[in-house]
């Protein structure tokens, strides 16, 4: 019965890669989590239904971090979603939500992010403006092609194979072009030897560019920067919602969040009655 369920999953990751557009790090995720999970679940056949219980799983999974188990059980949740989509039936027993407290978005300051712009090589700098700039996922900075930029603006293919379009700016454009004329890609924007670079690739150069002025950044860190700072700066909440490509408003909404605890925290350093 579990062979079954191997292929099944096959099906669904072969769907999130070609239809819901999910990228090649996100794809191995939800292969290593889906895979462990099917491993561990009780599965019982009744007619034309399947219960899978989640409690051997859950029992596997103690101990770990509350995210973690969260993660690993909405990743199998989507999957039971799939499936019924497919109209296979599908009962998840034991399925209890867990309670996670939400965190909020860690952005790079911008002052760090133009001590670091000091010290990059051409290469370097490209990627950390288009993802400060731009407001990329890795995966969207990976699969950028030159053909994407044209009339000083980007088209950026992005999760759930949504497409979206970005202003690029003018010393984006310029610090672009000198980068294109000087390493001459062919399609993709990073490449080596005619060879798109890889995500983990792009990764571990943005780590290093950081770890320069002794800080630790993450390509994501730098989209959450992109967002707080624009709307810092007073732009429309729907406007950034658009230029993020997020599906909904509600999860943009966490920088506001966000924005409003820096006020705060400024706000108690700055104001001579919360001084000690």
């Amino acid at each position: 019965m579990k062979n079954y369920f191997e292929k099944q999953i096959e099906a669904y990751l072969h769907f999130l890669l070609a239809v819901r557009g999910y990228s090649s790090h996100t794809i191995k995720t939800y292969r290593l989590n889906l895979f462990e999970a099917i491993g561990h679940v009780s599965i019982e056949k009744e007619d034309d239904l399947y219960t899978i219980d989640l409690i051997p799983y859950r029992m596997k999974l103690i101990g770990k971090n509350k995210k973690t188990i969260y993660k690993k059980i909405s990743i199998f949740r989507s999957f039971s979603h799939y499936l019924q989509d497919e109209e296979v039936a599908v009962r998840l027993k034991n399925d209890d939500n867990i309670k996670v407290s939400k965190t909020l978005p860690k952005p790079v300051a911008s002052h760090y992010i133009l001590e670091a712009l000091a010290k990059c090589d051409s290469q370097e700098k490209v990627l950390v403006l288009l993802l400060y700039t731009l407001g990329l996922r890795i995966s969207e900075a990976t699969n950028l092609k030159i053909k994407d930029i044209k009339n000083g603006w980007v088209r950026i293919n992005g999760k759930g194979a949504k497409i979206r379009e970005v202003p690029l700016l003018d010393e984006v454009r310029s610090v672009l072009d000198d980068y294109l004329k000087k390493y001459a890609p062919l399609v993709y924007i990073f490449e080596v030897d005619r060879v798109q670079i890889s995500e983990n690739k792009l990764r571990y150069t943005l780590s290093k560019v950081f770890k320069r002025i002794g800080i630790k950044a993450t390509p994501h860190q730098l989209r959450h920067s992109f967002a707080s700072d624009l709307l810092d700066g007073g732009a429309r909440i729907t406007d950034v919602s658009e230029l993020l490509g997020h599906a909904s408003l509600d999860t943009t909404q966490i920088y506001t969040k966000l924005s409003s605890s820096l006020k705060m925290k400024n706000y108690q350093k700055a104001h001579p009655m919360c001084r000690e």
